[in-house]
């Protein structure tokens, strides 16, 4: 099994490892990774959703409320003239 550890240096840039303790590098590998992709949701449009309607089909649950001020998608009107 591969493994491996944070340098104590680079601590500071992720907080959910601790540094010098040798972990499996897959757990490791999905920490940064997840932690890579909140930022990126965290950084992107609010209003745009994580699964993007273009590419999964939805079914049951609630529907959501109409936005009061809905936001115009390119991908959402491709068609358009």
């Amino acid at each position: 099994m591969r493994e491996a550890r944070l340098r104590p240096e680079f601590a500071d840039l992720y907080p959910e490892l601790i540094p010098g303790q040798w972990e499996p590098a897959s757990r490791i590998v999905e920490v940064v990774l997840a932690r890579f992709l909140l930022l990126q949701q965290m950084a992107s449009d609010p209003m745009e959703r994580a699964l993007q309607e273009s590419h999964f089909e939805f079914r049951g649950g609630a529907e959501e409320p109409p936005r009061a001020n809905p936001r115009r998608r390119v991908e959402d009107h491709a068609d358009d003239p």
